[in-house]
């Protein structure tokens, strides 16, 4: 490999992670720590113990818990030992695949990612090898410990990542199942992007009084590398704005987000007909169709990806120059969520909402809700 990065190699060896670690890093072009990985990693390497981080998504999370974690584990011993909980099978296949990479150079460390929509006997089989973390969609999780096909006795480390989605998408009942089977553990660390009511509840049932928080700083709630905007149109004209900017956009790849999944196919067979490189991801596909557009669409075989709100979460895609908000998202962390999927690694990245002019009110509520502004264009450059 190229020379290891002095840059990197200085970043990260203040914060106590060791050279084979940053090698891995320095593959990934991850050379300057985030805030929540310069204040989490430090504090997680040197103690056991609770925490709740807060930070959006595109904050660098995966690698402020990864690290820790990987540090705790003991390679020669053939147990479960972590266990990593998200809401979709996305985060959790990426989480497992970045872990993967941080272990390059490394004692090999076994990650296994289990999740529903998947042949479970598959999963069984897999974890019959020597397995020392596990990350798993709460529903999947439950279904293995219940045939007995994984034992996390020996779990000593877990950690909820995207805890409010979870919440959200109705795994409430299973994740208070899963912090009972696991209540011996020295380490539980929650991420979250909000701390609703319910998040609350599960810190005080299940972390200790003394659990660490970190919250990053609301001003860097939202990425400040993105650029927001918004063009207003009649409903009508959506999809010759669209096209307009696509074009305009040239080879730069990004992801198109609508709210439905009738819309999502819409569009998606609209732009295909235009002879755009696209293609859908939405709740109705297959596992393995799922699995088959991500991964044209990592490769660089699609320029474009139009999706519900599915991919907001979990989907990191090196190089996404821009987001398009082809129907507006309810929530104020949706958005987040979907305009965090460009900017990423310290690039800069535009957000951009085609709107009507009654849904100008959401752009409005959108600056306050997260202390940013949009600027308005007035055509497609």
């Amino acid at each position: 490999m190229a020379k290891l990065n002095e840059k990197a190699l200085k970043n990260f060896k203040e914060l106590g992670i060791s050279n084979g670690f940053i090698k891995g890093l320095n593959e990934l072009n991850i050379i300057i720590p985030t805030q929540i990985q310069a204040k989490v990693i430090p504090l997680l390497l040197n103690t056991d113990t609770d925490l709740v981080g807060q930070a959006q998504t595109g904050t660098g999370k995966t690698a402020a818990y990864g690290l820790p974690l990987l540090y705790k584990i003991e390679p020669k011993r053939k147990n479960v030992q972590a266990l990593i909980l998200c809401p979709t099978r996305e985060l959790g296949q990426q989480v497992a695949k970045q872990l993967f990479k941080y272990t390059k150079y490394t004692d090999k460390i076994y990650t296994e990612a289990v999740y529903g929509g998947a042949p479970i006997d598959i999963q069984i089989s897999a974890l019959s090898r020597p397995t020392h973390i596990i990350v798993a969609t709460p529903g999947r999780l439950i279904d293995l410990v219940k045939r007995k096909a994984v034992d996390l006795s020996y779990v000593k480390t877990v950690v909820l990542d995207e805890a409010d989605e979870m919440l959200s998408m109705g795994f409430k009942k299973e994740l208070d199942e899963i912090l009972s089977f696991t209540s011996s553990a020295k380490n539980k660390w929650l991420f979250s992007a909000t701390i609703p009511h319910e998040i609350k509840r599960i810190i005080n049932q299940h972390l200790s009084d003394n659990a660490h928080r970190i919250v990053l700083s609301e001003r860097n709630v939202v990425n400040k590398n993105i650029d927001h905007k918004y063009l207003i149109c009649d409903e009508s004209e959506k999809l010759f704005v669209l096209l307009q900017f696509l074009k305009a956009e040239k080879e730069n790849r990004g992801i198109v987000f609508c709210k439905t999944k009738v819309a999502t196919k819409r569009l998606a067979k609209q732009l295909i007909a235009k002879n755009m490189s696209t293609d859908a991801l939405h709740g109705d596909l297959l596992q393995k169709e799922r699995d088959k557009v991500m991964r044209a669409f990592k490769n660089g075989n699609l320029k474009l990806l139009v999706t519900t709100d599915i991919a907001a979460r979990g989907i990191d895609v090196e190089g996404l120059s821009y987001v398009v908000h082809y129907q507006l998202p309810d929530k104020e962390e949706y958005y987040t969520h979907r305009s965090g999927r460009t900017a990423r690694a310290g690039k800069e990245g535009l957000s951009l909402c085609i709107v009507t002019s009654q849904e100008v009110k959401q752009i409005r509520y959108f600056e306050k809700a997260l202390s940013i502004s949009f600027k308005q264009i007035r055509q497609v450059k």
